[in-house]
């Protein structure tokens, strides 16, 4: 078994900052600690401090003023369609799950896929995911995830049981979402949508195709998500 990819330090103290604004212990307008403090309370150099910071307000976390320091921003809004909300009212975190149909694997990419494919990422083949949300102990979202089977060290190992797949390739594989396309469509239930989502054979279901670019160059994640929007709407921010 191979060992785990050491993180970088810089990229340790992002991680933590990262969480912290984002569990709200640091709230829009709030200055972060000082240089000097989040050297001395995480035992890192001054370089490191700066390219965490830097990290962070590249990804819109926090602006750098000279003379304050760094301002927390209020948080960035989600990619395109990610989010879900009941039509009579909000639901909390933990009543959201998600159950692993099929764990990674390398796979051939489809015959008919959704997006045009480079050579490249046509003869590396991909890593297929299949995962359930269930909101409400309702089957909601059937989704098939693939990414490039390209520098994803231990990829298939990871516990993806109700843990976020944006946050494992953040932490460990430093990737980050920076944007992307996507197509959305009416569909009629197939089998073995039927028997995902509990619904009956060709109820309509909305499909959503998505090509998401990364900070990597010219790696892409595609999805396509499958959606029972009899008592749930998709929301976005743009």
């Amino acid at each position: 078994m191979r060992e785990e990819i050491k993180i970088p330090q810089h990229r340790r103290l992002y991680e933590i900052l990262r969480k912290h604004i984002v569990e709200g212990h640091y709230q829009e307008g709030n200055l972060l600690p000082s240089e000097n403090d989040l050297c001395s309370t995480y035992k890192v150099t001054r370089p490191t401090v700066r390219q965490a910071l830097g990290n962070l307000a590249y990804e819109g976390f926090i602006k750098k003023h000279q003379g304050k320091g760094s301002i927390v921003n209020s948080l960035p809004k989600g990619i395109g369609i990610l989010s879900l909300e009941s039509t009579t009212s909000s639901f909390a975190t933990n009543e959201l799950s998600t159950h692993i149909i099929e764990k990674p694997q390398v796979t051939p990419w489809p015959e008919e896929f959704m997006f045009d494919l480079s050579e490249l990422e046509q003869e590396i083949g991909c890593y297929q995911l299949k995962r359930l949300r269930i909101v409400q102990e309702q089957p909601t979202l059937f989704e098939v995830t693939y990414l490039p089977n390209l520098n994803l060290e231990r990829f298939s190992v990871r516990n993806f049981e109700n843990n976020s797949l944006f946050d494992i390739l953040r932490m460990h594989y430093q990737i980050t979402i920076k944007g992307g396309a996507q197509k959305i469509k009416a569909i009629c239930a197939t089998p073995e949508l039927c028997k995902h989502l509990q619904v009956k054979e060709s109820q309509p279901l909305v499909h959503l195709q998505r090509k998401m670019e990364t900070n990597r160059p010219n790696f892409f994640i595609y999805s396509s998500i499958f959606c029972n929007t009899e008592r749930y709407f998709l929301q976005g921010n743009f």
